[in-house]
């Protein structure tokens, strides 16, 4: 069983964070999950990553803030800039010490990106390896949802305008009496080729669990993110970015974009899947999850991570 650990945001905000494994493990690993998501998706990792990696490893799990099982906040505190935030007080307060591998999926890996802009000194004396799952440094640049150019501009203009609208919402959970019917949605957003009737009860509970307010207020900060030039500087950091080629929300260009901003990282185009990596494809994501912390437990708090800022 995981252990609880207990963070209290600066604004308040209490975040559910779970600790697995040894304490003393010599590197740690933190899974930041997607937005309207929560930390279950990173199940199969939990599972299989000390196995995989071959040494012990502890791995950190947190729902971010109106998602999940943690509190959530004013519409101030719905922007990445306030999950890098949170990110940086997670770690300082469950994570002070020892190097660290950073893995997001999605709105996870955004919020690295943001941690890594906003405190550069600090992600280059602790970050020793990134992993990103389906997620994009650049906003909605490259979402089209798999329809045409004119359909996708209707697409986001409902999606924006109702992101409005649900912002209003606070705490809001209504939409979870809906999401039955909303489920072969969900599935076609999320899911590739196959989808486990398990697993898409599992990501269906999990945005039931998310906030109305929360999924809306974060999308115009989603949409509005670029942050190629914060991964061109961070030097030799072992990273994988990994991306399904039936993805509709981060298709590979966006990874190909992360890759080609940032040398070191191994690019991993999974055929038929979909945004849902983790659950689509566990055993690809861990061993990818596990050659980065391999890579990185050399370190042993030393930095693998110089960050280039240009002039």
């Amino acid at each position: 069983m995981p252990d609880r650990v207990p963070v209290e945001l600066s604004d308040g905000v209490r975040l559910h964070v779970e600790s697995h494994g040894p304490t003393d493990a010599p590197l740690t690993v933190l899974l930041l999950h997607g937005w309207t998501l929560d930390s279950r998706t990173w199940r199969p990792q939990l599972a299989d990553l000390p196995a995989a990696v071959g040494r012990p490893v502890r791995i950190i799990t947190y729902d971010i803030r109106g998602h999940g099982r943690s509190g959530g906040s004013a519409m101030r505190g719905a922007t990445l800039a306030r999950l890098g935030d949170d990110l940086a007080e997670v770690i300082a307060q469950a994570a002070p010490t020892g190097p660290l591998v950073l893995a997001g999926h999605s709105l996870g890996g955004m919020t690295i990106m943001e941690y890594a802009d906003s405190r550069p000194d600090e992600f280059a004396a602790r970050v020793a390896g990134l992993v990103f799952v389906a997620t994009t440094a650049e906003g909605h640049a490259h979402t089209v949802y798999g329809l045409s150019p004119r359909v996708t501009r209707l697409v986001r203009l409902a999606e924006t305008g109702g992101a409005c609208v649900l912002a209003r919402f606070g705490a809001q959970r209504w939409h979870r009496h809906v999401l039955r019917a909303l489920r072969p949605s969900l599935r076609w957003l999320l899911f590739g080729d196959t989808c486990s009737a398990e697993d898409l009860r599992l990501t269906t509970s999990a945005v039931a669990r998310a906030s109305m307010g929360a999924i809306g207020a974060f999308r115009p900060s989603i949409g509005a993110q670029h942050r190629l030039d914060t991964l061109a500087a961070l030097g030799t950091v072992p990273a994988a970015a990994l991306v399904g080629d039936r993805d509709r929300l981060t298709p590979p260009a966006c990874a190909e974009s992360i890759a080609a901003a940032l040398p070191t990282t191994e690019l991993t185009v999974c055929p038929g899947a979909g945004h849902m990596l983790m659950l689509e494809r566990p055993e690809v994501v861990t061993g990818a999850l596990a050659t980065v912390v391999r890579q990185a437990a050399p370190a042993r708090g030393r930095s693998r991570t110089r960050l280039r800022r240009a002039a």
